[in-house]
């Protein structure tokens, strides 16, 4: 078992002009997200990481650089966290996709949309998740199976990763919330995931902190024995994070 702390990057300019970048060069984080990004060095400072994983657009690395720097960590590039390829979409304004015939699908029916020029949501959905497992499964291997890892990515990215990880239909999808900067958290054990935290925009996070072996054998759990040692504890694009 390890466990991710999926983050979403912080908030870019395009969260805030209210287009859907994609996979748009040059799209960085705003001042607000810069400080978001600060403010993650005290958040994750209790937290033994193991090792960092980015999608390879600007504002995830622009979200990651200062933990980075504050903890000497080189981050791994993984292609397939990369935001979903919304084709002809890209760079358009969410206001006027919104009279679009596949925006109603994206909402109602998001397994069946495929972007003209782009990829399908559930494509999305399966390589980001096998991208996930498998970085899951090189990081076990390398710092064993209690490892605490980060993933920064993207918001429909790391909803499809939860809805994943609770069972749930890619439909379903749109009910789950992530915001700019927020962590939701996933522990992988050989049976199952356990969703630990969605959407956790400034909780204490010292509870993900692995137990020792021994002490997680000796908790009063329900869960079965192979799994010990999980912690106790929408619209296309994601929500912008904009009040």
């Amino acid at each position: 078992m390890t466990t991710v702390i999926l983050l979403r990057h912080g908030r870019s300019t395009a969260n805030v002009s209210g287009v859907l970048a994609g996979r748009t060069e040059g799209v960085g984080l705003d001042d607000h997200g810069r400080a978001q990004a600060e403010k993650l060095v005290d958040r994750l400072a209790e937290l033994p990481l193991a090792a960092v994983v980015t999608s390879p657009l600007q504002r995830c690395r622009e979200t990651l650089a200062p933990l980075l720097s504050a903890r000497g960590l080189t981050p791994t590039v993984e292609e397939d966290l990369s935001e979903v390829d919304y084709g002809d979409w890209t760079g358009r304004k969410l206001s006027e996709l919104g009279g679009e015939d596949l925006w109603k699908v994206v909402q109602a029916h998001p397994s069946a949309a495929v972007f003209p020029g782009g990829e399908g949501l559930a494509g999305m959905q399966s390589r980001a998740v096998a991208a996930i497992r498998r970085q899951a499964a090189r990081i076990g291997a390398e710092h064993g199976d209690r490892a605490l890892w980060v993933a920064c990515s993207h918001g429909d990215v790391i909803k499809a990763a939860v809805a994943d990880a609770l069972g749930l239909h890619l439909d379903s999808f749109q009910r789950i919330v992530v915001d700019p900067c927020s962590v939701s958290v996933i522990s992988y054990t050989p049976t199952r995931p356990f969703v630990v935290r969605v959407n956790d925009t400034g909780g204490d996070l010292s509870a993900l902190v692995p137990k020792p072996e021994e002490e997680s054998k000796d908790a009063d759990d329900t869960t079965a024995s192979d799994d010990a040692a999980v912690p106790t504890a929408a619209a296309v694009g994601g929500s912008t994070g904009v009040a």
